[in-house]
């Protein structure tokens, strides 16, 4: 299993992405701020669209970390090798409107890491033998 971290710092925080290869799939987390978490699971092939579970918060309502997660789904989509499952979770203690806007903006950026870096690494990996 081979593993790959991204990280972008703007406004005030940090948010990182870590990749590890299994075979010719993609497990991602994607976390930041003050209290990183897994607040929702979104799962992506190259020709399936996004699904996503959202954990319950603290407060009874749910993550809203699926944003992050599904921008970035959206920026790799076309050059994923196989199935892609991320985790997210970011949270910066009383976060501003400010902060808001740019984790937008910063996993836009993620993901473009992320694309740039698919399109560079090689998934030459043996396909799976069935009994027949």
């Amino acid at each position: 299993m081979t593993a790959k971290s991204f990280q972008i710092i703007a406004a005030d925080f940090t948010m990182t992405s870590e990749v590890k290869i299994i075979g010719k799939d993609l497990l991602i987390t994607v976390t930041g701020g003050d209290t990183p978490h897994i607040g929702t699971v979104t799962t992506i092939t190259k020709e399936t669209t996004c699904q996503t579970i959202r954990f319950p918060s603290h407060d009874g309502r749910f993550h809203k970390d699926d944003v992050l997660a599904e921008t970035i789904a959206r920026v790799i989509q076309p050059d994923l090798p196989g199935n892609c499952t991320i985790t997210a979770g970011v949270h910066v203690n009383g976060i501003s409107q400010k902060q808001i806007k740019a984790s937008f903006t910063m996993a836009e950026k993620l993901g473009e890491k992320l694309r740039n870096w698919l399109q560079e690494t090689s998934f030459d990996v043996a396909d799976p033998i069935y009994k027949k």
